[in-house]
């Protein structure tokens, strides 16, 4: 009968059970008690959104999982960004419900509730540049094809939220208004978890992809170093790294047939890599962007990206076919694209009487893009 009863309920769940390989009765059990049989206010609906990544099964994973993907770049729309059911176009209006939870890092951020179990991380605040660098890099990312999360810049009315949310934590009555702010989405598919916790990644792991069993080939993976050096992307600890299963690629038998590595939280960008990854410095600074080169040595390939004190990607060495794979990349972007990327993110309101960073020109930080595409493309590596 306990039998029946097991077949039964995973008859009904079918492929949203948050399985990763064949898994014994009692796993299916487990799995199928920690799954709330109703969304319940103020929570998110996590086992539909990721899946246990057991430790003796992570390795295999790394080996075969794949940082880009083949997308029509110069068809892509810089300015919505990527599109789904629920995404928003520039400057949209979006209610939302304030969600008490603990949050973590340096910067202004909210969790805030769309509707019943659909609950967003919210950046904002004048002086907060990840509000414009998150949205630089992840369309930047997304466009030319890697794995990012998606952001969306809005304006949020927060129900509940007071005036500043990162400080003032408490639930308040009315409705408060943030602009400039970011809504983050994730990518399709699933994020894989070991137990309770979010499976990061760090950067010399890609040294352990293996094309022989299907992972990404060396110019894939340089040409990703090579991008963090060009964003200047410092913040490079585990927890800013996931595993994800794309969409639709769990098999029946539960394994993840199309493994990626995402980049997950890439704000502090187009400024200069820095020690602490401080925000003024290191998130979208013209000034310390445009003076910091792509090059540490540019006869040896090696990149200029100072490495943070909790960063795991520093001053990365480049092969021959990973420069010449991002070029490829970067010189399909038309220059409508380019200004579009910089007038969706904001840049220009980035700065103010109380910030250490100078508000700049559109014109100005294309001219420093073009630059650093220049120096990507005209680069020759010897090995």
């Amino acid at each position: 009968m306990r039998r029946l009863l097991v077949l039964t309920l995973v008859a009904a769940l079918g492929s949203s059970l948050p399985i990763i390989e064949a898994v014994s009765p009692s796993s299916i059990r487990s799995a199928i008690a920690g799954q709330a049989p109703f969304p319940q206010p103020g929570r998110d609906r996590k086992p539909a959104s990721h899946v246990q990544l057991p430790d003796d099964a992570r390795s295999a994973f790394i080996a075969k999982a794949q940082v880009w993907k083949p997308t029509d770049i110069a068809t892509m729309d810089l300015r919505s960004g990527p599109q789904g059911s629920t995404t928003w176009e520039p400057n949209q209006v979006v209610t939302c419900d304030y969600v008490e939870r603990p949050m973590h890092g340096n910067t202004r951020k909210f969790f805030c509730q769309i509707s019943e179990g659909d609950i967003v991380k919210v950046r904002y605040g004048d002086h907060n540049g990840e509000v414009q660098g998150s949205v630089l890099a992840t369309r930047l990312l997304w466009a030319l094809g890697f794995v990012a999360d998606r952001v969306y810049p809005v304006r949020v009315r927060c129900r509940g939220c007071s005036s500043d949310p990162w400080n003032s934590r408490a639930r308040t009555k009315g409705v408060t208004e943030f602009d400039p702010a970011v809504i983050e989405r994730k990518p399709a598919g699933r994020e894989m978890w070991n137990g309770d916790r979010k499976s990061g990644w760090v950067w010399p792991e890609l040294d352990l992809v293996d094309p022989g069993q299907g992972g990404a080939p060396l110019e894939h993976r340089d040409a990703l170093k090579l991008l963090a050096v060009f964003m200047q992307h410092a913040d490079t600890k585990r927890q800013q790294q996931r595993l994800l299963c794309a969409a639709d690629s769990l098999s029946a038998a539960g394994v993840c047939e199309a493994p990626f590595l995402l980049l997950h939280d890439v704000g502090v960008t187009f400024g200069r890599a820095n020690g602490f990854n401080h925000n003024g410095t290191g998130s979208v600074n013209l000034a310390e962007w445009r003076r910091t080169p792509v090059w540490k040595d540019a006869g040896a390939c090696i990149g200029d990206l100072s490495k943070s004190h909790t960063g795991s990607l520093g001053d990365p060495q480049i092969s021959e076919k990973g420069r010449q794979f991002l070029a490829d990349l970067l010189a399909q972007l038309t220059d409508q694209q380019v200004r579009e990327l910089f007038e969706v993110a904001g840049v220009e309101r980035r700065g103010g009487s109380s910030d250490s960073v100078s508000a700049a020109r559109i014109d100005e930080w294309i001219a420093a893009f073009n630059h650093k595409r220049d120096e990507i493309a005209s680069a020759r590596c010897d090995h």
